[in-house]
């Protein structure tokens, strides 16, 4: 949260978006804007516009001002496991705290899934080998602009802002998913990381990328109308000097986030 005066962002995903809102209608009218005179129906069918979050912002509690965003259970759980928009999947990238979650085999497994890919992406734009801080920029600048060395001046000062000080947070995210890595030597007491740089490493490593980043790569390398199948295109981008670069051209670009002031 950071401190006291930060704005507290919490996030809601919700089996029933439709019955969610009629029940913080209810309770909580005056944290939604004009568009309360909608009805709950009008509000989940604007959620589901762009990055298919709604947010009500500036809401006062205990003191202090925060905002929440409302998202469908399966439009999170597409979201961590295809990248369609990254809006909220790169968000859970980072060390968050979860205040409560049910029994969800489906979410648990796409949640895992979203950090994997993480991982996978940030390799591919990483070189071989590199500290474990490297690695946790370029996960954290996945949001920005897919590789933390090109991002400048704001945004990079945010990138550095969200790691340096999380890096055992970050650590606590990810050490099972870097020890079980069969691609990765994972030097823990010296924080460093090696991975394989070949042809072949880079290929399984593109072929386990989100559907939406490997459909996206396809149509930057393959021209109009050759419509070679997604293997075969992997195959020569792996081959690619500028692999790490195509990746991250690659990567979903900004969504509309539907977010209203509370009046």
């Amino acid at each position: 949260a950071g401190a006291s005066n930060n704005m507290l962002d919490f996030v809601f995903a919700v089996d029933d978006s439709v019955t969610w809102h009629m029940m913080n209608l209810l309770k909580n009218r005056s944290h939604y804007s004009f568009l309360k005179v909608f009805g709950p129906k009008q509000i989940s069918s604007i959620q589901s516009y762009g990055a298919g979050i709604y947010y009500n912002t500036l809401v006062p509690c205990n003191g202090r001002m925060i905002k929440y965003g409302v998202i469908s259970t399966d439009t999170l759980i597409d979201d961590l496991l295809h990248w369609k928009t990254l809006y909220v999947a790169g968000r859970l990238q980072k060390p968050v705290k979860i205040l409560t979650q049910n029994e969800n085999s489906k979410l648990q497994a796409a949640l895992v899934s979203n950090l994997k890919s993480a991982v996978t992406a940030a390799f591919l734009m990483l070189p071989e080998s590199f500290s474990e801080e490297d690695l946790y920029m370029q996960i954290a600048g996945l949001s920005y602009s897919g590789d933390f060395r090109m991002v400048i001046g704001e945004d990079r000062s945010k990138v550095q802002n969200i790691v340096k000080p999380n890096v055992p947070h970050f650590q606590k995210l990810y050490s099972n998913i870097l020890q079980d890595c069969p691609q990765v030597v994972y030097k823990h007491h010296l924080g460093r990381l090696e991975i394989d740089k070949s042809p072949e490493g880079q290929f399984t490593q593109l072929m386990a990328l989100p559907r939406t980043l490997q459909q996206k790569i396809t149509s930057l390398v393959d021209p109009p109308g050759k419509n070679r199948d997604v293997e075969e295109i992997l195959l020569q981008v792996a081959h690619d000097p500028e692999c790490g670069f195509v990746v991250h051209q690659g990567r979903p670009r900004s969504v509309p986030i539907i977010s209203f002031k509370t009046c």
